[in-house]
């Protein structure tokens, strides 16, 4: 399930297929193309397959490959069959949308479109309606102090890019976020007839999965699933953090066990201990100024006892700090 070999295939297959046929093959692209007038009036339905899962447009080859990869997360949470299943259904059900608005822009309008252009476009922008409800939403940086760029900020751009790339893609994407709606919502029970069958989904598990699978890397922590790329690159910097500091305090466990004896905190936190203390003056606190002692959190001294510190040096770093496990930390690490 973690691997995804479904969405690899989706992404390498339809984009090689549609590069050879632009640059090799170009007398072979009338059998892909999104002919709606031969489907109508010559019951061309073979055209329904070809002409909407290969691009004929590299520009759409390139934004489509990008969306499905950035997708790929709905096949790694949900499994390959739930995935193929939303693709098979969402497939289906725009193909029947793309026929209606035809039909209804004709009929309001007076505009004739004999074809669409060609791809696997209605699922991708199908997927659009998952992605906006159940995947959190991370805020990364602002622009212009109003505007916020999150983590999903790219797959709308380049869902954007995708819209305004042809002049009646628009009724693709339409149809797709209505078919996303229909399965996603559970509308007349599609999601349990429009599905991928058990012995199918193990025939191409058997098939797909050791051509497009790659194996786990060997010398990394395992880390869990973010939601986005952006969620796991940050995920995996946290994961390099703890490992560093982990490398660091072993070797102050090191250092210290050579010196023998415990760090001299008075030296260390002779300010920070009455940092909020305004009789305070000349570091020299009188008496009756000192504050009490600070409650230290149990929680927080395991902590610290977990990286390999005393609890002596826990408690007295904590203290100094103020109950400041990152103050804490730190000066743990730099003494």
């Amino acid at each position: 399930m973690d691997k995804a070999p479904l969405s690899k295939s989706l992404l390498l297959v339809p984009s090689a297929i549609s590069i050879l046929l632009t640059l090799l093959f170009q007398h072979y692209q009338k059998f892909f193309a999104y002919n709606l007038q031969a489907v109508k009036e010559d019951f061309q339905i073979w055209r329904l397959v070809c002409g909407r899962t290969i691009c004929l447009d590299l520009k759409d080859t390139f934004c489509s490959s990008l969306l499905i990869y950035n997708f790929r997360i709905f096949e790694r949470r949900y499994g390959s069959r739930k995935f193929s299943s939303f693709l098979l259904g969402a497939w289906m059900l725009s193909a029947l949308f793309d026929l209606l608005l035809v039909e209804i822009t004709q009929y309001m309008f007076g505009i004739t479109i004999n074809s669409l252009p060609s791809g696997f476009l209605g699922p991708v922008f199908a997927l659009f309606v998952p992605f906006y409800f159940s995947i959190p939403r991370v805020q990364v940086t602002q622009v212009l102090g109003h505007f916020s760029i999150t983590n999903k900020s790219l797959v709308y751009i380049l869902g954007l890019q995708l819209l305004t790339s042809g002049s009646y893609i628009w009724i693709l994407a339409l149809s797709g976020l209505l078919s996303g709606i229909c399965y996603n919502s559970s509308i007349l029970k599609v999601h349990q007839i429009l599905r991928v069958p058990r012995w199918v989904a193990k025939i191409f598990s058997w098939t797909l999965e050791p051509v497009f699978s790659s194996s786990e890397p060997t010398n990394e922590v395992r880390v869990g699933m973010g939601a986005t790329v952006d969620i796991q690159r940050q995920q995996r910097m946290e994961l390099l953090d703890r490992q560093i500091m982990m490398s660091q305090v072993a070797q102050m466990r090191r250092q210290r066990q050579q010196q023998g004896g415990m760090i001299n905190w008075n030296r260390l936190f002779p300010p920070l201990r009455h940092r909020h203390n305004a009789n305070y003056q000349d570091h020299r606190p009188s008496e009756q100024g000192i504050p009490p002692p600070t409650e230290v959190s149990e929680e927080q001294v395991a902590r610290l006892m977990e990286m390999g510190f005393s609890r002596g040096d826990a408690l007295e770093a904590l203290r100094a700090s103020n109950n400041d496990l990152n103050v804490a930390t730190n000066f743990l690490l730099q003494h």
